[in-house]
């Protein structure tokens, strides 16, 4: 993969340099190495070393950890999308007997199916997994320490469980479906299961003096759908494009959005740092910007994958140390720095092709009691609508091809807008979820729910 770093200034360039100069000194971590993808492009990549000479590139792997959560996501939003299951089907249906099966699909993929957040002793992470062969050692004898789909506690165990859900329904490993179904169709040939020269070697590093242990690179077994995989900043940077754009080989921008958009109960202390979960990714605002992806950890690696859609830039931070540089806060860095220095230039507005008359006349000024609202036509034959004065309730619609349209986000998300007709074609009012909205504020000459006083408006005495 080419990285034409000609394409941001020179400015922005050593920014982004300096941040992770500053990440790997004060982190104390061996290497360090980021990319930044733009427009659905790779426009930068950058390494810092321990060891004199050239810092890694961007093909070398380092180990990713719960990134890999997104990956198994990916393919359990495949077998959605082909019907073979539903996200509210309990895991009992097509995993019978885990002690989990209450538990929803979608659930599982958003942390809220009750479930422990590690599997019984030994740790995982720093075992064979050929010390839980089998899913019971991974759940132990009470899998669920919280009542399914109240809270959000993640849980890895759960991930290995979508992983079994996925080997039962496609009748092959999760690591083969997964190179054949993600990884083939979008290129990444530097993510595999296991480590692939030229690739990092885990280390922790002494907390109290400049010294390293070597950390062991164990084979997780059951608990791979949840931590195994190996990548490198170029492959992730194709995959962030992906997580953005969609690719119909893969999963469809549509499904995509859908893994963005929260799905687990939020706490307290999640709406104190802003930050939510949706199917396999992490969601939250950084100093005002909403940020989403997932960071992932495994003794002797950290790694990070953020993404603004909004921005149209993602980051990739990938370090081998146990702990260390907070690499979550490098990768938000990293997209604000260009997000900040180089905003997104917009498209050229250009005029719809066409716009129906019985569409176009409903544009304009609308009241719902006496709060005023625009309805504007969108490029994709869809309309908004807003509140004029700038607070209070708004969303966009999609066309429904029979003159209604669907609420897509916010209060109105699934609720069905239509405009109502006299019998002689002209428009009454538009009907939103049994809300009315009329032309002029409680307009008596449309049935505004309780009547219109007939005194009409008056001032005081």
């Amino acid at each position: 993969m080419t990285t034409p770093q000609e394409e941001l200034l020179p400015a922005t360039r050593r920014a982004l340099l300096h941040r992770i100069a500053v990440a790997q000194t004060k982190g104390r971590t061996p290497s360090l190495v980021a990319a930044v993808v733009r427009d659905g492009r790779p426009v930068w990549h950058g390494a810092r070393t321990s060891v004199d000479g050239l810092g890694p590139d961007e093909n070398v792997q380092y180990r990713i950890g719960s990134i890999t959560k997104t990956f198994t996501a990916v393919l359990v939003l495949r077998l959605r999308d082909e019907g073979a299951l539903d996200l509210g089907d309990p895991l009992e249906k097509h995993l019978p007997g885990t002690g989990a099966g209450e538990a929803t699909v979608a659930e599982l993929l958003a942390h809220s199916g009750g479930l422990a957040a590690e599997s019984p002793a030994p740790w995982w992470e720093r075992t064979p997994g050929s010390l839980r062969p089998e899913l019971a050692d991974v759940l132990g004898k009470q899998p669920l320490l919280h009542p399914v789909g109240r809270r959000h506690h993640y849980s890895n165990p759960g991930y290995t469980l979508l992983g079994a859900l996925v080997e039962k329904v496609r009748g092959a490993l999760w690591e083969e479906v997964l190179r054949q179904e993600v990884l083939e169709p979008l290129g990444l040939n530097r993510t595999s299961g296991r480590p692939q020269a030229p690739h990092a070697d885990g280390w922790a590093v002494h907390p109290w003096a400049d010294v390293m242990l070597a950390e062991p690179a164990e084979d997780l077994g059951r608990m791979a759908p949840a931590g195994q995989l190996w990548s490198t900043t170029g492959d992730l940077a194709r995959f962030a494009v992906f997580l953005t754009q969609g690719d119909d080989r893969v999963l469809s921008a549509e499904s995509v959005r859908e893994m963005r958009i929260p799905a687990a109960p939020v706490e307290a202390a999640d709406v104190a740092d802003g930050s939510a979960y949706g199917l396999g990714m992490q969601i939250q605002y950084w100093d005002g910007r909403l940020l989403v992806g997932h960071s992932g950890s495994l003794p002797g690696f950290l790694a990070n994958l953020t993404i603004s859609v909004e921005d149209d830039v993602a980051a990739v931070v990938l370090a081998n140390c146990t702990s260390g540089p907070l690499v979550a806060g490098v990768g938000a860095d990293l997209v604000r720095i260009v997000a900040d220095a180089e905003p997104k230039i917009p498209g050229p507005w250009r005029p719809l092709p066409e716009a129906e008359a019985s569409v176009l006349e409903l544009t304009g000024q609308w009241y719902w009691g006496t709060h005023a609202f625009a309805l504007r036509l969108t490029p994709d034959k869809g309309v908004s609508l807003e509140s004029l004065s700038g607070v209070g309730r708004r969303s966009r619609f999609r066309s429904n091809g029979d003159g209604t349209w669907t609420g897509l986000e916010g209060y109105y998300a699934g609720e069905l807008l239509r405009a109502v007709r006299r019998p002689d074609g002209t428009v009454s009012h538009l009907d939103l979820g049994s809300f009315v909205f009329t032309r002029q504020p409680y307009d008596e000459g449309a049935p505004v729910p309780g009547g219109v006083d007939p005194e009409g408006w008056r001032g005081i005495g």
